[in-house]
């Protein structure tokens, strides 16, 4: 005992030389584990494994990989890499080079963008770590000289203006002007003329996940747009993707309403707010009343039963919360399918008798439990009383996606606070060989952190409740429709409405996602409707000053592939504005290796500067150069088009 204290104490120690945010990495979600989890806990983990847990969800996700993230792995195994884009050109140039001077350096290459012009446009920092591996007896006087000696072994070809040694062996890369152009011109000539090759891998994204018989409110808004946007990039990439809302449907909950409903003898209702206020009277009763709370649970067990009464009446319930949610998400543009916890309550038993079979579940104090292999700690599986909690239905979906759904990828879009409970639920899974059996299937917790109000506190109205999802939706559309007005828009009413929707939507979007998804969100409708800066209402305003040029140019359609003018980079803003175009489907990569969102909007939002820079200082009409220009307006509307599509904005051409 005095061991175990002591061991605690040191650990609180060193969290709080770590910083006090980190505690925050053993709170336990109550979503998924209930409560009884809460009253067995014995020990927290041991720091090693914590603070695994805490580098994962301080970047918002949660990986197996170590070296490469679960994308780079699939991208390499699908033959995604037949598609390279900048960066892998540049990566097999290096690699070519490598495995002149040494055969056995031979190992991936990182290429990353330059932080300054001065050091060119890409860089490869591998030559130190490749020294450092070196044995006794090679000709390399140094980290340096050994990155000359790559460089020197370079293909240059058209590719590259210039290739330098810097520092201790840092390898910069100067993009010709000439390949610039070309490059542009190809991707002009090419970027509407095909769709998207397809792989074959299938891919699980598990988010939203509102409570039936509650309103949706702010809280659900980081996963729903969240959880859309990696959608929509693994869609672009060519991933089958599976959009699933595990939906509470299922459990105690209801047999607390039903009861309640039936007591009260209340008329079912379609009203959503009226079934949560029934939820939320039921609940203050069930917690008081030990009468009640046995009735209810007879309920939950006429439930389990199927019993036809009781049945019908969950039905309704859960239809009446799926108008309200698809009206929700119809206004986000949200493409998903309901598959609540229901849907795995007759898989449950099988599955928890498989890890008891294969001794990874064990009973401890009459609950079924899992104890990690470094931890104490128990994923409560099943209760003492023989209910199933929010883990059970966890190992029964992953169980049920990785051997009856043969998912290759599956990823939970979640608040951050749960990445402990999906650690534990993972390594269950790869102890049981779900994961690595016959086929391999790799997961990731992709955290977030909280929506907050501009007093850093959750964001709630001034009742003190939860800010409504649909009521924060019409005030944004409401304050961009105002907008509209106090400026004097002369377009009609209904134009407007629409214009105004597309924007209001699209500015709450990317106000979040634009964010390190993991870290809390303050929530500001000023901040996100400002014209300036890096905000959504900005990067419509650069989309309408492209479309309207082209419109001049009787372009708006969009050219024949044969009537497109070789870009040229004559100044400055030419060529940095035609270079972020190409660095467009590196951004879709990023995006995807790290699971961040804010990648693909910090790209948009530099596309948009760059492209403000370019027609301050550019003139396109009425110049030599027009044609070129408007190849380069051709290809940003293009580019742009695409990004608001992954980030889930509609595009608006007039403002």
């Amino acid at each position: 005992m005095l061991l175990a204290l002591y061991r605690i104490l040191v650990m609180l120690r060193t969290l709080s030389a770590v910083g006090p945010g980190v505690l925050k990495v053993f709170k336990t979600s109550e979503r998924r584990l209930g409560s009884e989890s809460r009253q067995r806990t014995r020990v927290v983990r041991p720091f090693r494994r914590c603070l695994k847990t805490l580098s994962a969800s301080q970047s918002g996700r949660t990986s197996q990989s170590s070296d490469k993230s679960n994308y780079e792995v699939l991208k390499e195994t699908s033959g995604m890499s037949d598609w390279p884009t900048l960066k892998d050109k540049i990566a097999d140039v290096v690699s070519a080079g490598v495995e002149k001077v040494n055969p056995a350096l031979s190992t991936d290459v990182s290429i990353v963008e330059t932080t300054r012009s001065s050091f060119g446009d890409y860089q490869y920092s591998g030559s130190m770590q490749l020294f450092s591996k070196l044995t006794d007896g090679h000709e390399f006087k140094s980290s340096r000289d050994l990155a000359v000696t790559i460089s020197n072994m370079l293909e240059r070809g058209d590719m590259f203006d210039k290739i330098e040694v810097a520092g201790p062996g840092f390898i910069n890369f100067h993009i010709s002007d000439t390949f610039i152009s070309q490059q542009a011109l190809k991707l002009a000539q090419n970027i509407g003329s095909s769709s998207k090759q397809t792989f074959g891998r299938h891919v699980i994204v598990d988010f939203s996940s509102p409570n039936i018989a509650k309103e949706m409110h702010v809280g659900h808004l980081r996963s729903t747009i969240i959880g859309d946007s990696l959608c929509r990039a693994l869609e672009y990439r060519g991933f089958t993707v599976s959009r699933l809302n595990h939906v509470g449907d299922w459990g105690t909950q209801f047999g607390m309403l039903i009861a309640y409903m039936r007591e009260n003898e209340t008329s079912f209702t379609e009203n959503i707010s009226d079934l949560q206020k029934f939820y939320k009277n039921a609940k203050v009763k069930f917690d008081t009343d030990d009468d009640f709370k046995r009735r209810a649970q007879i309920v939950v067990t006429q439930l389990q039963a199927y019993d036809e009464e009781t049945y019908s009446m969950w039905k309704h319930i859960c239809q009446a919360s799926r108008k309200e949610f698809e009206e929700i998400y119809d206004q986000l543009d949200v493409q998903i399918e309901e598959r609540g916890e229901s849907f795995y309550n007759t898989l449950i038993p099988e599955v928890l008798q498989q890890l008891v079979d294969k001794d990874i579940a064990v009973t401890d104090g009459g609950a079924l439990c899992i104890f990690g292999q470094d931890s104490e700690v128990p994923l409560i599986c099943r209760k003492s009383d023989g209910g199933f909690n929010y883990a059970s239905t966890d190992l029964a979906a992953l169980y049920y996606r990785t051997q009856i759904e043969q998912a290759d990828w599956i990823i939970y879009v979640t608040d951050v606070s749960q990445s402990q409970h999906f650690n534990a639920v993972f390594e269950a899974g790869r102890r049981a060989g779900w994961l690595d059996g016959r086929k391999v299937t790799v997961v990731d917790h992709v955290g977030f952190g909280l929506v907050t109000g501009e007093d850093g506190k959750r964001l709630r109205t001034r009742s003190g409740e939860t800010v409504k999802l649909k009521d924060l939706l019409a005030e944004a559309k409401k304050q961009c429709f105002d907008q509209f007005q106090a400026r004097g828009a002369d377009s009609s009413e209904e134009i407007l409405l629409e214009s105004a929707s597309k924007l209001g939507i699209g500015a709450v979007k990317y106000a979040d996602l634009r964010n390190n998804i993991a870290t809390n969100y303050m929530f500001s409708f000023e901040r996100m409707l400002e014209l300036k800066g890096n905000t959504a209402v900005y990067l419509q305003y650069t989309y309408a000053r492209v479309h309207s040029i082209l419109e001049r140019a009787g372009l708006q359609t969009g050219p024949r592939s044969s009537e497109l003018a070789l870009p040229i980079c004559s100044a400055l803003q030419e060529r940095a504005l035609l270079l972020q175009l190409l660095r467009f489907e590196d951004a879709v990569d990023t995006t995807l290796a790290e699971l961040m969102p804010s990648k693909m909007c910090e790209y948009t939002y530099t596309l948009c500067v760059l492209f403000n820079n370019f027609y301050s200082e550019c003139k396109v009409f009425d110049v030599q150069e027009e044609q070129a220009r408007l190849t380069m307006c051709v290809l940003t509307l293009n580019i742009l088009a695409k990004c608001f599509s992954i980030i889930g904005m509609q595009p608006v051409s007039r403002i």
